[in-house]
């Protein structure tokens, strides 16, 4: 159903002539025009004309007649591409004037720059980039070489970088970046487009020579045709596109190696990394000249302008593809400016390179420790397809290693174990395949993680108890039996551990991202803290067990049982990551505890929310861990218990923040090789200090002093508050 205003309907528009459509056996046509007129004078703005079953997904997907974001076709200035070239809306050549053509050349170029950075951060491809007109008529600008070899360039990369994308999957954010809607990305020859960009690019080069070169040399170079008319500007003009071709072409290079198998190109998309990086410097210093070539005065801000020079560049328009980009009305797209998209591709870059320098450590817990540390940088979606393109190639870590030798490694078990049979058991396969989409979801962006790593939580423990039952069936009472002749047992035995470990992990990682994803108000603090607590216990103690279970294993050979159960027992000390989780759970017991205390001695103000309760917040932020029932047993009920009897005197008696900065200042010699570890540390260590100072302020002056007013914020760490506590 269409709606429309009382002012466009009131339009009086000549009508053609129409043979009436005769009535049917059931129908009869009645003259509407009456009821239509005092409909419209009735419309407010904003109203629309609706049957009784319009709904609000009727109402989402309406279209709303003569208004510029809901009607396609209001917009557009030409209706086709045709009717834009024979309007003169991309002229080939730009202008007869060399000077104007080589300038308005570098605007389509800073502008197509601009638009695959707006492109790259999620709106479609048909009302950015392919909103060039030289593009979506690739043949035309063959009699142009300079225009021609970019053109074909950029639909070359497009193209690339479509691939990548829709191989990685991680598009989830925005379908539509992978939708070409039959855009010209294939032109014919685009497959040689290095090799003519190489040609420009050398031809422009011999130019440049001859402008450094003496008086006398040039006359050795008297075929060379100039780039344009004044003598003055050839040397800068040389420059400035000879800065945009290379980039160009070290940034198709980047691509076409960072998708060669099983990471071999990483190495030379360094180099030409560091070479796009070199020639983005330089377009950026091009800008001042390219501003002050001109004697046309410039209108609004130079920082929104998307070239450099500040120029509208000929040959866009971006209402040409707007019925191309979905089916649901077009976007109001804004360009990313010049300079903002010089900045994008930066960063892009930067994560690349990144990506590229990561040493494919075959270590599932480094592989994830990377990622994780990755994504705090927030990369894009180009680099997030990129990485886990590179991770996971025809389902193997990096292409060459297999699955189930990651997870026996992973487990600790010994290498001459990874081609055992039990791999091609039905949940041995099944987890292998959880460890594939793992990480796959943590190359998504956060919010999309978070969703899919709750949801992932329930299949990783449905496995386990898979597991857990085919060991049982399979090794019956002896599973009670230490036997390490049987090679089968122990890979169960050490598997089983692994997998209640990574579990905890990823309940973990869920709950540390509402954090970074501000889902948590200050309110929930004392929930969440409580549940990350009960969780790293659980995390702590499979940590410690896995610990346990491969060390014991390595000792017992050539020992009797009764012997080696007594070494082991002598013998084993808690390992630092053991150590550094117990350093958390101070931290995570400590807030719980301090928030419980000061909610409860009234030193808090308390918002109770008027939608829902605090047990059905805890049901919102808690449902898919307690679906998985990690961990057993823990409910809205247990978090009220161990927290009601919380009091600001009993926290003073036994300061959890203590135990933290004890624990990280012992455990920091064990990670004197690990800068991250060690930085990590550092940050608990500030958090617990800052927290048991205000502890002490604020247990000192207590609920006697009501101008004392505490808060928490982010300053330290960001998981862990702080505790800042101000007179009002």
């Amino acid at each position: 159903m269409a709606g429309t205003s009382a002012q466009e309907a009131t339009v009086d528009l000549p009508l053609p002539e129409r043979t009436p459509i005769p009535s049917g056996d059931h129908t009869v046509w009645a003259d509407v025009s009456p009821l239509l007129d005092a409909a419209c004078k009735d419309l407010q703005d904003g109203m629309l004309i609706h049957g009784d079953n319009f709904n609000l997904f009727a109402a989402m997907s309406a279209l709303e007649i003569m208004d510029p974001k809901m009607d396609s076709g209001m917009i557009c200035k030409y209706y086709s591409v045709d009717e834009a070239i024979e309007n003169g809306a991309a002229p080939v050549p730009i202008s007869f004037d060399k000077t104007i053509d080589v300038q308005c050349t570098i605007d389509i170029m800073d502008h197509l720059l601009a638009c695959e950075a707006t492109w790259h951060k999620g709106h479609s491809l048909a009302q950015t980039v392919f909103s060039c007109i030289y593009l979506l008529r690739p043949d035309r600008t063959s009699s142009h070489p300079l225009l021609h070899s970019y053109c074909r360039v950029i639909r070359a990369t497009c193209k690339t970088v479509i691939s990548v994308v829709s191989d990685a999957r991680t598009h989830e954010e925005e379908d539509l970046f992978i939708m070409t809607y039959g855009l010209p990305l294939n032109g014919d020859g685009d497959e040689k487009c290095l090799s003519m960009l190489n040609a420009v690019e050398e031809t422009i080069s011999r130019q440049l020579r001859a402008c450094k070169a003496p008086s006398s040399k040039t006359r050795v170079l008297e075929d060379l045709v100039p780039l344009q008319n004044n003598v003055e500007f050839e040397e800068s003009y040389c420059k400035a596109l000879l800065c945009r071709l290379r980039f160009r072409k070290h940034f198709y290079h980047v691509l076409t190696s960072m998708r060669r198998p099983q990471g071999r190109g990483l190495e030379l998309a360094r180099k030409h990394i560091a070479s796009c990086i070199s020639e983005l410097k330089c377009i950026l210093n091009s800008s001042e000249f390219l501003r002050s070539s001109t004697l046309v005065t410039h209108e609004g801000n130079i920082e929104d302008k998307t070239t450099a020079s500040g120029h509208q560049p000929i040959g866009f328009d971006a209402s040409l593809n707007c019925r191309l980009s979905a089916p649901t009305p077009p976007r109001a797209i804004k360009i990313l400016s010049w300079k903002k998209a010089v900045e994008y591709f930066m960063k892009l870059l930067q994560d690349l390179d990144v990506i590229c320098s990561y040493p494919l450590d075959p270590s599932l817990e480094s592989v994830l420790h990377f990622v994780v540390k990755f994504q705090k940088s927030q990369p894009d979606l180009v680099a997030r397809a990129h990485l886990q393109r590179l991770l996971v190639q025809d389902g193997k870590l990096y292409g060459r290693d297999p699955v189930f030798a990651v997870i026996t490694r992973a487990a600790a078990l010994p290498d001459n174990t990874r081609n055992h049979d039990i791999q091609k058991k039905e949940s041995i396969v099944q987890l292998g395949q959880l460890v594939i989409n793992l990480l796959k979801i943590l190359c998504t962006n956060g919010a999309w993680q978070r969703r899919k790593l709750g949801k992932i939580l329930q299949d990783w423990r449905v496995v386990y108890v898979q597991l857990e039952m085919a060991f049982r069936k399979e090794f019956g009472e002896k599973a009670n039996i230490s036997n390490d002749e049987n090679v089968g047992m122990k890979l169960f035995q050490h598997i089983l551990v692994w997998v209640e470990e990574q579990t905890y992990w990823i309940a973990f990682r869920f709950l540390i991202l509402g954090f970074e994803l501000e889902l948590y108000s200050e309110s929930e603090y004392c929930m969440v803290y409580w549940y990350i607590y009960v969780v790293l216990i659980k995390l702590a103690e499979k940590t410690n067990l896995k610990t346990v279970v491969s060390s014991g294993s390595g000792k017992r050979r050539g020992k009797k049982k009764r012997d080696s159960v007594k070494d082991v027992a002598r013998d084993y000390q808690i390992p630092p990551s053991v150590l550094f989780l117990q350093c958390q759970i101070c931290l995570a017991e400590g807030l719980t505890m301090m928030l419980a205390a000061l909610r409860n001695d009234c030193m808090m103000a308390q918002n109770p929310s008027p939608f829902n309760t605090e047990h059905e917040r805890f049901i919102q932020h808690f449902e898919l861990l307690q679906k998985a029932c990690i961990p057993d047993h823990v409910s809205f009920p247990l978090f009220m218990e161990s927290t009601t009897h919380a009091h600001l005197s009993n926290l003073v008696m036994y300061d959890y923040f203590k135990d933290a900065q004890r624990i990280a200042k012992e455990v920091k010699s064990s990670f004197s090789n690990d800068p991250e570890k060690l930085a990590e540390l550092r940050r608990l260590e500030q958090v617990a200090e800052h927290n048991s100072i205000a502890l002490n302020v604020i247990s000192r002056a207590g609920a006697l002093d009501p101008s004392l007013k505490v808060s928490f914020e982010f300053n330290h760490h960001p998981c862990f508050a702080t505790a800042v506590v101000k007179r009002c």
